[in-house]
């Protein structure tokens, strides 16, 4: 385990903050980009107060690198302005524009009744570093109109984006909280790599990982790196990550195991889906299904006894 909490928050991330505040107006909804295999913990709490009661559309990203079961929970637990997508496989990208008309239906309508029927809807996009806000954006515009690499920090600042699907993109700079009170969403965030990778200490974040996958995936984790889970329980963090070297035979001179390339190795698969399609973060509880209600039978006919037939 980490022996400091995870922090990250170079200067351009509290320029974003304003940002945000400044561009508000000029948009008509916000486009929320949450990691689907981490969505509580890639959520940033200042949004909230940031954009008030402006529309919001919460978007998963990276579905196909997330578990489907705990994805369609989170998706069950919202009020309905969530949806999940895959910018690599495009998967339910072309949901995006129903669901923010939607949402919008009301401030539609009103633009119509005054002869602006057809305007472009303006919205902007905020997230964590590294959740896939260019490569949505590249995605909505149909073309490379923002840069994208696989490493948090890339864009830095605000980037307006036409579309050919009747939406205007304002691509934000990626931004996370000055201080992470719970180390574990510290830990989730590096894991997806939402912190860049320069600042952490390699071995430790390799050896949590290797903790979380086998107290939460045991089979996907210990599969992948052909581990006996019998002769790990009570293992340390440090030795799961020691037996992932072992047995990739990751070795220095003399012998010695190589954790740090195992650890490199390790983060890599994870962040690729190598491993198996994982999400970090606990699904809520699906919810219970209505019961349909029956109408009840009619009341069985009270049997004729006046003597008389029935005609």
């Amino acid at each position: 385990m980490p022996s400091q909490t995870i922090q990250w928050f170079p200067g351009h991330m509290a320029k974003t903050r304003r940002l945000i505040t400044e561009n508000l107006g000029s948009v008509d909804i916000v486009l929320e980009l949450l990691d689907a295999r981490i969505p509580a913990s890639s959520k940033n709490p200042e949004i909230d107060r940031l954009i008030g009661t402006k529309p919001r559309l919460t978007v998963l990203t990276k579905s196909s690198l997330a578990d489907p079961d705990a994805t369609a929970r989170w998706i069950d637990s919202s009020d309905g302005k969530m949806l999940a997508v895959d910018t690599v496989t495009g998967e339910g990208v072309k949901a995006i524009a129903p669901a923010v008309r939607q949402i919008l239906a009301d401030k539609l309508k009103r633009y119509a009744e005054k002869g602006m029927k057809g305007r472009a809807v303006r919205a902007m996009i905020v997230g964590i570093p590294n959740v896939g806000k260019s490569s949505l954006v590249n995605r909505l515009s149909g073309g490379k109109k923002a840069k994208v690499e696989d490493r948090p920090g890339v864009t830095v600042t605000k980037q307006w984006v036409p579309t050919s699907i009747g939406i205007e993109l304002l691509d934000m700079p990626g931004v996370l909280w000055p201080r992470f009170d719970d180390r574990a969403t510290g830990e989730r965030l590096a894991f997806t790599g939402a912190i860049r990778d320069a600042i952490l200490d390699t071995e430790e974040l390799g050896a949590a990982l290797c903790r979380d996958l086998f107290r939460d995936h045991r089979d996907l984790f210990c599969g992948r790196y052909k581990l006996d889970p019998a002769e790990l329980d009570g293992a340390s963090p440090y030795e799961l990550l020691c037996a992932v070297a072992r047995k990739r035979g990751f070795l220095l001179s003399g012998g010695e195991l190589n954790t740090e390339r195992a650890s490199e190795i390790l983060l890599d698969e994870f962040r690729e889906g190598r491993i198996g399609r994982i999400t970090l973060d606990p699904a809520p509880e699906r919810k219970p299904e209505k019961k349909e209600q029956t109408k009840p039978e009619p009341a069985p006919e009270t049997p004729r006894n006046d003597g008389e037939e029935e005609s």
